[in-house]
């Protein structure tokens, strides 16, 4: 029998939408004294929507908020009410925000000082809002849907979009401006990766080598990780052995390679990106 959803603490709540308001403010931010008055446009359904400001010189806000409607309706019977709601609260506060900006007058009107900045702003702030379980742009929901539907990955389904959108906004606002914008929306991408993930990002390693058991204890010793042994057969020599499994943060991988090679230098090492660690016993032991 499943258990029931367990209902988060008010506190809890409350930093949930503290942060992504803050998150859907930072995004209204980097669009209305960055990005828009420079002609830069993010991907996505912001992308469209600055394209139809533009066009129709109707207010950005309006667009970002209609847009996305059908989308959180998607959302909301695909993904789940919470999510639905979290993205709901999220775009309605940017909506809002780049209602209330659109007369301030523009930061810089440097097109290279706006990417930097307001693809920084920009990153930071989608970033803020994903972590705390929301959304700013229906593109993700679409994706995810689509994604089920024609098994392609979600993100190269939103490069394809992104891509039509970022030709149709060349025609729209000039092809430099286009190339301003995809080199904007990179950067708020990386931005966006360091906020979710943290910048501590983890990498799962696992270690073939007859020598696993003093591997596995100079690991523990050298950098307070703990290691896991996994039984294993050789498919060619058809003999057993154990594998050595275990997480360490990327400024630790280069130690944990160097002293693997010192112990056995035929060791198989292969390693691989984590994007989250959580439970069990991550925090590092006492090292000597």
């Amino acid at each position: 029998m499943a258990k029931a959803h367990k209902k988060l603490s008010f506190m809890d709540l409350l930093k949930k939408f503290v942060f992504i308001t803050v998150g859907a403010v930072l995004m209204a931010v980097a669009l209305e004294v960055f990005l828009v008055p420079n002609e830069i446009i993010d991907g996505g359904i912001t992308g469209i929507s600055i394209v139809l400001s533009k066009v129709t010189a109707f207010p950005l806000g309006i667009f970002l908020f209609i847009i996305n409607l059908p989308f959180l309706f998607l959302g909301y019977k695909q993904i789940g009410k919470t999510f639905a709601f979290s993205t709901l609260y999220g775009i309605a506060v940017m909506s809002v925000t780049t209602q209330l900006l659109h007369h301030v007058s523009p930061f810089t009107n440097e097109k290279i000082l706006a990417v930097l900045f307001g693809g920084l702003i920009l990153g930071l702030g989608v970033g803020l809002v994903i972590r705390y379980g929301g959304s700013l742009d229906g593109t993700e929901i679409v994706a995810i849907l689509l994604s089920k539907k024609l098994r392609m990955p979600v993100g190269q389904i939103i490069m394809i979009m992104n891509v039509f959108i970022f030709i149709v906004a060349g025609f729209v606002f000039g092809w430099d401006s286009a190339m301003y914008s995809i080199f904007t929306y990179y950067m708020a991408s990386k931005v966006m990766d360091i906020v979710v993930e943290g910048l501590n990002e983890s990498k799962s390693v696992t270690i073939i080598s007859n020598e696993y058991e003093e591997i596995s204890q100079t690991i523990q010793d050298r950098l307070g990780r703990s290691t896991t042994f996994m039984y294993a057969r050789g498919g060619y020599s058809k003999e057993d052995t154990q594998v050595i499994y275990c997480v360490v943060t990327r400024l630790e991988l280069a130690k944990l390679k160097a002293l693997v090679q010192e112990i056995d230098p035929k060791a198989f090492i292969a390693i691989e990106h984590v994007s989250d660690v959580l439970g069990g016993n991550f925090e590092k032991n006492a090292i000597h």
